[in-house]
Formats: structure tokens, sequence, C-alpha cells
């Protein structure tokens, strides 16, 4: 049954707002639990991006996933939604403002599927724009202001991720009536988010000199469990795109584990033959860069194919690392080469590998033709074509945002030399995600209390101002006066630190 077929079969058991019975149950409470696990990857996002950056900047990108998940929900009520998916534009390139503020938007069968009502699509598809705007955060990395990235994510959603969308997933648009195979959201999400956070990286500038080296991330801890979040998530990202509990669904869900475990492994061993060292990130960029290829391929391509997509994206991926010194673009969080490499290795796969049997599991896309294991040689072109369409189109859009903003009194998007250098946790946030007391590495900067009687100790403490708060990231606000001669390097005055009657000195 195709498409149309089935859409017409839906529509003759009068599918209306009052008439859900027409829906399948267990189609719908399977779409809203992954829309659900899709917004789970954005605490994920949240807690990867911190972990790779300095302390010094580590709360202000999770705030800047978190609110930007606030603003794209707002957006996509008011008029994403409508620019993307609304049935009454037929340009094939944006839509109208039909469905504004989620009007005329119910039980009818959606844009995507007939399996499920376009009230429950457009919330799935909104948590997809929370993931690419959370995506495209990591561009701000250590050098970004928050505020001014948070009105142009409003902005870019409207020019630039609905138009995407509404090439690849509409029923009018372009690339979906021209037969671009994009299943999870190659283009609109990881090319989208991939392609952007490298322009707005391009337009911030490289951060500076001083900030480069020596950079690694703070806590690698959090970096892996941001990236176990995204696999979970990354669960009902793709196996939910068949839009409902059907054997496509358990494909993609097969194939997207089959492509993270081979992307992790592959990449771990790739950063191996440097050092051979088993690198906790290397593994974590692998299994993601695997997720990113499988998010326009898992319901397309057979399970087996995935094991190849997996290595090649773990090695294409890890040497297109590199890429950003090659372009002298300060992408401090790999975005270009984990998410958009991999979308468009995903894309290309469909190409050479999706396969008529496996859309068609779904038994709503059984009319629909794959690759190169169908004979259909042409997918291959159509699959490139797009590919050049969507990255062209958003790093030209998105740049050219970017430096609009940048021009305007207010919202200039890279923060000042100073504030660089304090951290934008301190700049912007005012609150930080690990606040300590840091014992200093200069020892003129402290005085170790030993084994003193009461009396001393709360001598030695009052006489010195440690605070929570205003030790900040190597440079307290108020310096200890240590006794001894001043001045970097310089030579203390012996301090006695054994007591008076220390067991060296007692009687036998």
């Amino acid at each position: 049954m195709s498409l149309t077929e089935a859409s017409k079969y839906l529509f003759s058991r009068d599918a209306s707002p009052s008439n859900l019975g027409s829906y399948d149950r267990g189609d719908i409470s399977f779409i809203i639990l992954s829309g659900a696990l899709v917004s789970f990857m954005i605490p994920g996002l949240a807690f990867l991006y911190s972990g790779l950056v300095r302390r010094k900047s580590a709360l202000a990108l999770i705030w800047a996933v978190s609110a930007s998940n606030a603003v794209v929900i707002f957006q996509w009520f008011f008029w994403g939604y409508s620019l993307a998916f609304s049935k009454s534009a037929t340009n094939g390139f944006i839509g109208d403002l039909r469905n504004f503020g989620l009007r005329k938007v119910g039980g009818d069968p959606s844009p995507g599927s007939p399996l499920i009502p376009e009230l429950l699509y457009s919330f799935y598809q909104m948590e997809f724009a929370c993931v690419t705007v959370g995506i495209l955060m990591g561009g701000l990395a250590e050098r970004g202001r928050v505020m001014p990235a948070m009105i142009f994510s409003f902005v870019w959603m409207t020019i630039v991720y609905c138009p995407l969308a509404c090439w690849a997933w509409s029923p009018n648009g372009w690339g979906f009536s021209w037969g671009v195979l994009d299943y999870a959201g190659g283009g609109p999400v990881e090319i989208g988010s991939g392609i952007a956070g490298l322009a707005y990286a391009w337009v911030l500038g490289r951060r500076q000199e001083k900030e480069l080296l020596n950079f690694r991330p703070h806590n690698v801890s959090m970096v892996g469990l941001g990236t176990f979040i995204l696999w979970l998530g990354w669960i009902g990202f793709n196996a939910g795109s068949s839009f409902g509990a059907n054997l496509r669904a358990i494909t993609a869900a097969w194939n997207s584990m089959m492509a993270a475990a081979m992307g992790g492994i592959v990449w771990c061993m790739l950063d191996w033959r440097m050092e051979r060292k088993f690198s906790m990130v290397g593994f974590c960029s692998g299994t993601i860069a695997g997720l990113v290829a499988a998010t326009p391929a898992s319901g397309y391509i057979p399970i087996w194919s995935s094991m190849i997509m997996g290595v090649l994206s773990g090695v294409i991926c890890n040497f297109a690392t590199k890429m950003k010194f090659v372009v002298g673009i300060d992408d401090a969080l790999d975005l270009f080469a984990e998410h958009a490499i991999g979308g468009v290795i995903g894309l290309l796969f469909n190409g050479f590998f999706a396969t008529s049997e496996v859309i068609g599991l779904d038994g709503v896309n059984t009319s629909v033709t794959g690759g190169w294991l169908d004979r259909n040689w042409k997918q291959l072109y159509i699959q490139f074509a797009y590919v050049c369409a969507v990255c062209a189109y958003t790093f030209v859009v998105t740049a050219l945002l970017a430096k609009c903003f940048d021009l305007i009194p207010g919202l200039r998007l890279r923060a000042s030399f100073e504030a660089e250098t304090l951290g934008m946790d301190e700049v912007d946030i005012g609150e930080f995600a690990t606040d300590y007391i840091e014992v200093r590495r200069d020892y003129a900067d402290w005085t170790p209390l030993g084994n003193v009687s009461n009396e001393k100790r709360d001598e030695s403490v009052t006489s010195q101002t440690h605070l929570a708060a205003g030790d900040r990231h190597g440079r307290p606000d108020i310096s200890p006066k240590p006794r001894g001669r001043q001045g970097n390097g310089a030579a203390l005055e012996p301090v006695n630190e054994k007591p008076e009657h220390s067991p060296e000195h007692s009687p036998e």
C-alpha cells in the first residue's frame, strides 16, 4: 500500500479530531515514547559539550543548550511547524502560515505518515528541531555570548531549519518530490547543525592562542555520560522515524546500534595507533559519528550494511577533524567532522544500499524504490545533489545571518578579550559547573596548616581569605598574604611545620 493509498484508507475511516480510534494506540504510544527519548537527548548534549570544554566555560554551554531548547519549542509552536509542513504551500521551498500557532493541527493523518495524527507528528518533529539547535550551540564554545545566540536561534530556525525540513519531509518539498531518501534528518538535522556550527565558529573567529595551548576536556566522565544519554535518545530518534511500532522501526534501531558500535571501536583504534592508549573521548566521538551516519540511513538499509557504514564513518569522521586546521576555523567541538560529514556519509549510503525490502517494512511505503541494491542507479546522483544543496544553503545563509547579528549594537556574538580570559561562566552565567577552592601550585600562595595547635590553626585560618565563590579559575579575588619575600619564584623564609613535640625530638 502506497502513502497515498494509506491516506485514503484512513480518511475513509473518518480520521477526524473527534475520532482518533482510527489510529493504532500502539503506534501512538510508541511515538510519544520516542519523542520523550529524543527530548532526553537535550541534557545528553549539554553534558557532552560541558565536559569537552574548559571548566571556566562548562556551565555556559549547559545553559545555551537548555535555553535554546525553550526558544525552539516556542518558535515551532509560533510558526516553525507551519513553515516546514503546511499542506497548502506548493512552492517546494518553504511552507506558509496555514498552521500558525498550530491552528488546524489535530487528528488528521500527518504529512509524514498516515499511521499517526498530525498533532503527534508536530510534537515529534519539534523535538528534532530542538536537538538540531542544541547541536549548533556547540559553536559557541568558550567565546560566544549566550543571549545573542538565543535570538540567533529563533531566526536561524525560521530561515534555515524550516526550509531544510520542508525540502526533505514535506510532501510538497522539492527534495521529497524528487525522490531524496533522508530517513531521520541527514540534511535538516545533521548537515544543518554541522555546517551551521562551522559557519558560526567562522564568524566568531578563533579563540585566543593561549586558550588553544594544552586544550583538553575538563571532565571526561561527563563526556561519557552525555554520549550514552545521546545513544539512548537516538533509538527514539531513528526508530521513531518509522512513525509506528513496526519492523522498520526495529531495523532502524538495529542499524543505529550497529553503526554506533563499529564507529566507536574504529575511532578508538585510530587514536590508539598514535598514543598507544585507549581514549574515552575517542570512543565517544566514534560512537556519535556512527549514530550520525545512521540518522539518514537506518530506515533504508539492511542491517549488515550498517557495519560497513559504522566503520567508514569512524575512519572518515576521525580524519575530518583535521580539516579545521586546514581551513583555519576554530570548530572547537568538531561539529563539522562529526555531524556534517557523518550526515553526508549516511545520505550517500542510501544511494548505494537503500532497498525497498527495508523501506516497506512499515506497511506504508511499499512502492518506494531504494538505491543501487534495487538497481536504481540515479539515486546516488539525487543524494549527492541534495547534499550539495543543503551544505551550500546552510553555510551561506548561516554565515550571512551571523555577520548581520554581529553588526547590530548589543547583539555582538563574541565575548570580549577579558570575558574569554575569565571564562563564559563568570561573565554570562554567574554560576559554575564545578566551583571549589583551589590549592595553588605556587607555594607562596598558601600555607599548609600541618599538625599545629588549635590556637595556631585558628590564627592561620583567619589570616588568609578563602571564599568558595571568590577563588575563581586561578585568579583569587583577595590574595592571601604569605610570609616571606614576594615575587615570582622568590624563596620563602623557612617555616617549621613540625609540632613542638614531634617524635623526632621526643625523649626515648
